[in-house]
């Protein structure tokens, strides 16, 4: 379709639905809510949509599908700024911004871009520091940082600099971004704003659908992989395996989503999470439900645990009795607590007197025994717990504990024992573990125990 042809028919349509308006709506100011299928540009933006239909014509086709532009929300309503905002040029004669933030959504999504920046998504960019930046970034190499954790946690997104200090800049007077911190879409970008977040990690642009946020593949760009699997735990758990087979049933694109309400089907990450329930709101806080935290080495309880299990019960009675809810809980807690008197307590006390030892040195990862306790607590104790939480018992037992087990009991120990170099207070911490009730199978079942295991796999399969 030539352009001429796109303008003419652009130009019939808003002499046909009105001139539009000018701006993004806000709360206190709403418009009547047009036709499905009518497109409103507004004026400031229509120059922009007629360049780009021939440049990036992608971003405008998925532009024209999406609420944004049923709404008069275009171009200039998010990527317009002031001259003094960071990162703001002058393009075609007007002031505008290559990276949107929050603060431009907040314009008309105040209270979610509120609620998000209260979450745990959008200071996900602060893991930069911790171990497993450190084993990225330093052990790995920075641009396995770059195009690894930081496209999930986010980017501190900045602008190149000359070497006077002045901003480097584009032909066109663009200012350069740092190709290492943009483009980005990290949960937790830090922005040039000092905002922090990105909507559009969940939401994608240009379309930006609701659709598209509710449905778990969205989650799964993140939380996926062999230290916080939950894509996988979720695919393999019922609740995955119904939405797999009756997303049809789902009603994706609806505006009001109640769990119980307009679907029954099946639940998503989103669902459980953060949207409505016949008694609840929807939360862009994806902690507001969350009691216990399945991250650290040991697991501990969240502040106001209690009010935050009570809001994800009020999710699962949608489709469960409390009965069901309470036996589930009751089973989940105790494997965390497994989890943590098992093996996380125990590691975490045979490391701690391997360093006051002198056994282990200040430096991440360049003594044998800190990279089995790393894969411990970080891949196959997460996987466990996520696993129990999530209701996928693949991982909770194959991927989990078992792994778990072997590497605490036939690894890990061994290391430190070999690690210690006899020195007596480091061997009585491991005796210490090795001495617990939950760790004596080690030294040998009963012969009655034996017999009866004999004898089950005999019975059961004719041999042992």
């Amino acid at each position: 379709m030539s352009t001429n042809r796109r303008l003419w028919e652009c130009v019939l349509a808003m002499l046909v639905i009105g001139t539009g308006v000018a701006g993004a709506q806000t709360k206190t100011k709403k418009t009547a809510a047009k036709p499905a299928s009518a497109v409103v540009v507004p004026a400031e933006s229509r120059a922009c949509v007629t360049c780009h239909e021939q440049k990036t014509p992608g971003i405008v086709a998925q532009w024209h599908g999406s609420a944004h532009a049923k709404q008069g929300v275009a171009c200039l309503e998010c990527h317009g700024a002031a001259a003094s905002d960071p990162g703001a040029f002058t393009h075609e004669g007007a002031t505008i911004i290559t990276v949107v933030t929050p603060n431009q959504c907040a314009a008309c999504h105040g209270d979610i871009v509120a609620e998000n920046s209260r979450s745990h998504h959008a200071a996900a960019a602060s893991f930069i520091g911790s171990l497993d930046n450190v084993l990225g970034e330093v052990v790995e190499g920075r641009l396995a940082a770059v195009n690894g954790c930081w496209q999930c946690h986010g980017s501190t997104v900045a602008i190149l600099k000359n070497p006077d200090g002045s901003i480097r800049t584009k032909p066109d007077g663009a200012p350069m971004l740092d190709p290492t911190t943009w483009p980005n879409t990290g949960i937790g970008r830090v922005n040039l704003d000092g905002s922090l977040g990105s909507c559009t990690a969940c939401h994608s642009r240009h379309s930006f659908s609701k659709a598209m946020a509710r449905q778990p593949e969205v989650c799964g760009k993140c939380h996926m992989g062999p230290d916080h699997p939950q894509a996988e735990i979720y695919a393999e758990s019922k609740h995955g395996i119904a939405y797999r087979t009756q997303m049809s049933e789902m009603h994706l694109d609806s505006d009001r989503w109640i769990v119980g309400v307009d679907y029954t089907a099946a639940p998503t990450c989103s669902t459980c999470h953060m949207s409505a329930t016949k008694d609840q709101r929807v939360t862009h806080d994806v902690g507001a439900r969350i009691s216990w935290t399945l991250r650290p080495v040991v697991s501990k309880k969240l502040e106001k645990w209690e009010a935050k299990r009570e809001a994800m019960k009020g999710v699962c009675d949608s489709c469960h009795t409390p009965d069901f809810i309470d036996a589930f809980y009751k089973t989940y807690d105790a494997t965390v607590d497994l989890w943590n008197t098992k093996f996380a307590v125990p590691a975490t006390s045979v490391m701690t007197a391997l360093r006051e030892a002198g056994k282990i040195s200040p430096t991440p990862f360049d003594d044998e025994i800190e990279w089995t306790y790393y894969r411990l607590w970080h891949h196959e104790g997460r996987r466990a717990r996520m696993g129990a939480s999530m209701q996928g018992p693949d991982y909770t037992q194959w991927h989990g504990f078992f792994e778990a087990a072997e590497n605490f009991y036939m690894k890990f120990l061994p290391q430190a024992r070999e690690a210690a170099k006899g020195d007596p207070k480091v061997l009585a911490a491991i005796e210490a573990v090795e001495n617990d009730r939950p760790n004596l199978w080690k030294k040998g079942l009963s012969p009655e125990e034996r017999q009866k295991i004999d004898e089950f796999y005999k019975e059961r399969y004719g041999e042992h």
